[in-house]
Formats: structure tokens, sequence, C-alpha cells
């Protein structure tokens, strides 16, 4: 009988499991590294071990120091989550050397499915090898973990050899092994997986589907179950599949066996991923389960008995903080405030974050998943994209307004969607937001009433309209003899109502209200029935020693320096898109490229350097025309 669980993870998955331990009467412990000292996971745990550092190569990727906590913790038992070490069959047996539980299958089923291509062996296929011109596209992936990284589309020779060691330094960094393949990329293909439960008694549930299709960067952003508009025989050869490759490794607990449906409906398969997964929730929404709950089960040895029946739809959001229109840049900074309406089953939000919370450069910059069910797609479509678009989320800058207007896509909406969703509509779904000319004018007045002490009008009238920037919206208003204020230049607006906190404007004849807040950091936030914005205000003057010299490369976020392109230095000359320097920030590389052809007049960058956001790397002197 399990009575204290360690989880060797961190953030959201070690909250997850962490809940259902509190459920059953389980004892937890967390671990954390220097970073995590004060996250939500290590203040919700019974009891928690420092590991000393703050990269995951130093912490949550060193087994042996996972295993002396759990130990020094009493605890009898360990729930790797996803990620990390959760794929490491070394780690597995480690565990389990040490007198302690594994909640996982055994390790011969992760050696044997675990690496991508020992499992693609087992499989009856075969990763390329001396691949030419005519393979491409192909696909170069990670043979000891997923969510992304190490995973990149290659489509020409000569790009491969960089794209390989790209590939190898981000998969060690994120797994603790560089081993990549290549395999045929599908054009339009969609990513479909099945969701499987053994025991160690004989049965293998096989739990519907989910389509990950809307993916960037190859991570997934929206799953749901079941996957929509597959054809039943389609649906009972992935299951049969699944089934089978369980089977033949003597699984035992929770995996996932992911297939590549091609535009002709032949399903490839890809890989099984010997762990939870984090879209589980949506499987969990569907069949009514807790599949940490059963994790713990069949680790006690106790038989699963008769699988249980599907109900309804189930969609899931992953929320980051990065910007989709700047290339999914990564960001950084306190979480000020999150609240999702809703409450389960109807509305779930899984979290590793919480109010005051800081999201920072080592670690993934997932701050939630929002999971909508409802008895149909459409409904659960819904439901989901009314509780993103009225969540509050304060903080840094979040791909909210993406997920919302990708929810209500009509390729999304109609299921007409595959895995290059995003490179063919990222320009329209990160276009200015309708209504932010609003939300900036309701912060320009938020900003006066605070400013006047009061939430009438002034007691001295000016002829000048005010003005003031956010963004790239300029707001001129003036107090009107009433008390109140009135904007110029915005014609079919009038001012309600204003304060502080809250401004009504009626626009066009309708009464629209905007909660404003500003936490002090530089940025508005404003939510309304018409969506969220966080809007900057600009300066009336801009400081001259902040204006960066032409051609400038700043760091688009908080990170290391991991590389320097070959060959480069001052005085060289480089090609307009040329990658110069590689940043690693929450655990993915980002390759900073020459912004135009030209001669290389200084580079501050060093390989192991830490450099924060707008640090000055590289500065490249345009070429003049002729």
């Amino acid at each position: 009988m399990i009575r204290s669980v360690l989880v060797a993870n961190r953030g959201e998955i070690a909250c997850r499991v962490f809940r259902t331990c509190r459920e059953l009467g389980i004892a937890t412990v967390a671990v954390y590294s220097d970073a995590d000292g004060s996250a939500l996971h290590v203040r919700e745990a019974d009891a928690a071990v420092r590991l000393p550092g703050a990269a995951p190569g130093d912490t949550y990727l060193r087994g042996e120091l996972i295993v002396k906590a759990a130990l020094a913790a009493g605890a009898d038992a360990v729930h790797p989550g996803y990620g990390f070490l959760s794929e490491n069959a070394e780690f597995a047996r480690a565990v389990e050397d040490a007198g302690l539980v594994w909640i996982g299958p055994p390790a011969s089923a992760i050696e044997a499915m675990a690496s991508k291509t020992q499992a693609k062996k087992l499989m009856g296929l075969a990763p390329l090898v001396d691949v030419t011109e005519a393979d491409f596209p192909v696909l170069v992936k990670a043979a000891a973990g997923g969510g992304g990284r190490g995973m990149r589309i290659v489509r020409s020779l000569s790009a491969l050899p960089g794209e390989l060691a790209a590939a190898r330094s981000e998969a060690a960094s994120a797994f603790g092994d560089g081993e990549v393949f290549l395999e045929p990329y599908i054009e339009r293909g969609r990513h479909v997986e099945v969701q499987i439960m053994a025991d160690a008694h004989g049965t293998v549930w096989a739990l519907g589907t989910r389509d990950c299709s809307l993916q960037r960067r190859h991570q997934k952003v929206i799953e749901e179950s079941p996957a929509p508009g597959l054809a039943p025989e389609l649906v009972s050869s992935l299951h049969e599949s699944a089934v089978a490759a369980a089977r033949a490794v003597g699984y035992r607990g929770a995996g996932t066996v992911e297939f590549l449906v091609a535009p002709d409906g032949r399903a490839h398969f890809l890989e099984m991923n010997t762990r939870l997964q984090v879209e589980h929730p949506v499987t969990e929404a569907v069949f009514g389960l807790d599949l940490v709950a059963l994790q713990l089960q069949v680790a006690e040895g106790t038989p699963l008995g008769d699988a249980p029946k599907p109900r309804g739809h189930a969609i899931e959001a992953r929320l980051y903080a990065e910007d989709p229109s700047q290339e999914w840049t990564p960001q950084t900074g306190v979480l000020h405030e999150f609240r999702v309406p809703g409450e389960p089953p109807a509305v779930r939000v899984d979290t590793g974050y919480s109010d005051g919370d800081t999201i920072g450069v080592h670690y993934d910059p997932m701050i939630a998943k929002v999971i909508a069910w409802a008895p149909t797609r459409a409904q659960a479509l819904r439901r989901l994209s009314h509780a993103l678009r009225r969540a509050r989320v304060h903080g840094p800058v979040t791909n909210r307004e993406l997920l919302v207007r990708s929810l209500e896509h009509p390729e999304f909406a109609g299921a007409e969607f595959d895995t290059g969703f995003y490179e063919r509509n990222l320009e329209e779904l990160t276009s200015a937001a309708p209504g932010e000319a609003y939300a900036a004018a309701a912060a320009a007045l938020a900003d006066a009433a605070s400013r006047s002490g009061r939430f009438g009008g002034w007691r001295n009238l000016t002829s000048q309209p005010q003005v003031k920037g956010y963004g790239e919206h300029e707001v001129r208003y003036r107090p009107t003899r009433s008390g109140g204020y009135a904007v110029d230049d915005m014609p079919g607006v009038r001012v309600v109502g204003a304060g502080p906190r809250r401004v009504a404007l009626e626009i066009d004849g309708v009464v629209r209200h905007f909660d404003v807040t500003d936490h002090g950091d530089g940025r508005v936030h404003i939510d309304s029935p018409l969506g969220s914005y966080a809007l900057t205000a600009r300066p009336r003057f801009t400081d001259p020693e902040e204006r960066a010299v032409p051609g400038s490369l700043l760091a688009p976020m908080p990170g290391t320096v991991v590389r320097v392109a070959d060959g480069i230095g001052e005085g060289v000359r480089v090609e307009q898109g040329q990658p110069l320097v590689w940043l690693e920030a929450m655990k993915m590389e980002h390759r900073i490229v020459a912004p135009a052809s030209g001669t290389l007049t200084a580079l501050h960058a060093v390989p192991g350097r830490q450099v924060e956001v707008g640090a000055l790397l590289a500065v490249v002197q345009e070429e003049q025309e002729a």
C-alpha cells in the first residue's frame, strides 16, 4: 500500500499528481531547484527536498539526487510526471533498486519504447539513413523524449547539418540524451494518438482517441478527444495497434501510442510515450476517469476491471507565456493575476502557478491547461472559447488570444485541420485584436480618473485635449463640464462613466464595461466582453540612451548563449537571415539571425554567458546600395 509519493518533476504536473494523492490520503513529497524554491508545487507538497542548482541538467535530470531525496523524505513511491526522467529506464531501475515503488511501466518496456529508434524497430520500421535530396522534407526527432524538444523540419540537404546540431543540443539539454534520428515528414497530416492503460494481470484498455494536430514548434497547443471525423474502421485499427504495442513489451500503467494520419487516411506509427501525457485531462473528462489514480492502483497491483464507456467531447488548450507574433518567443515575468471562469467538470484548469508567482527562464513557459467538456464538440468549443476569452491573465504576454481565435477559426470549428494549421494561418491569428482601440481609450480614461483623485470631472477644465499613448494607439480625451470625459477622434463612442478601475463606454449605442488594472510593471491590463488586452503606456519622450544602434541584435528573452556561428567575428560579412547566435531559454533553442546583409561590427555573445532581455548580442552594419 502506497503511503507517500515523491513526484520527480515540477510545476503543473507535480501539482496534478499531488491533487489525486491528497484525495486518496497519500502524503506528498516535492523536489525543487533553486529557481523553484517558492513554486506552487513546493508550497502544496507535505514535504520538499532541494536539488541544488537551476538548470535541468543539475537538478531534475539528476536521478541519483531524486532517489536520495525520496529516501530522505520517507517516500515509498516515485511518480515521474512527464518530461525530464519520465522515460528513462535507468532512473526507473534506480528507483526500484532503492526499494521504492516505481509508478510507471517496467524499465524493460521503457527501454523498448521510450527510445523512438528502438520503438520503430520493434514495430517493424526503421529511421531514414543516408538521405538524399529526394528524401526531403524530413523530420529530425529526439530519440529519448517528446514535447517538441530536439525536433526540426528540414527541407533541404544543405540545411541538415545545422539542424542536426541544434536538435542534438536541445535534446541533450531537455532529456540528458542527445540522440536524434530522421523520418519522412508528411505534409498536412493529422497527429492522432490512443491512450492506453494496462495492469499486471493482462488487461489493456484503449481509451478512445485524441487529436493533437494544432502544434507550434512540434509541441501541442490544442488537443481534443475523441479525434473528430475519423472513420470507425480507422479508430478500430488504431486501438488494435496500440493494444498490440503494449502487449508486445509487457506494458503496465499509462501510456500513449501516437500516429500520423496522412491525407489519404493511412495511419503511420510515430512513437509510444511510456508516461502520462500533458493532454491526459481530455481523456479523463470523456471517460470519467482519474488516470493518476489508476496509475497508483496499477502500481499497487490492483486489477483494472472493465473499461469505461466514453461520453461527450473534451478540448484542452495550453496557455503559454509566449508571443506567437514574434516567432513564439517565450516570455518571463510576474503572473500578477490568473482567473478562469467555470467549474469542473464543465471547465477545468491545471496549473503550476498562482497569483504573484514568477515565470522564469529555466523551464517550459506553459502557465496552465484549460479543459472544457460538453455533450458535443460544438458545445465544448463554445465553452472553452468563452472561458479563455473571459479569463483574467495579468502578467507576461501569452498566447491566449491565439487560442481563442484558433478555436473559433472555420478550419478548426469544422474539423478540417492538420499539423500545418499554424503555418498557414498564423498571420491571420496574430493580427491586431479588434477592439484594442477601445481598450486603449478605457486605459487612458482610467489613468485620468486615477490622477484626478476622484471619479468625476476636473476642477480646472483645459481647452486642449489630453493625449495618452498605448502601443500603437494614441488617445485624445478631455474633461467635460458635467464632470465626465469625452474622447476625440472616436466617432460613435460616448463615455458613460470612468473610474480608476472600471470604465463604461457606449460604442455605437451599446454600453461596454472595461476593467482596468495597472500592476505597476509598465503594462496595463484591460478585460472586457470584447476581449482582454495588455497595453504598454508610451512615454512622452524617448530616452536617447535607450535607442539601439541600427542593425543591433538584441536578446528577445533572458537566456543562455549556447552557440555562436562558426567563423564569425568583427569584420566578417554576413548574409540576411544567416543564423549568428543561438540562445537557450525555457528548454528550447532560439536562433538570432542577421537582420540584413552586411558587416558584423560587434559581437558580444559568448557561449555559456547568461543574458537578460534586450541585451546587445551583436551589431550588423547593413550594406549600402551603390
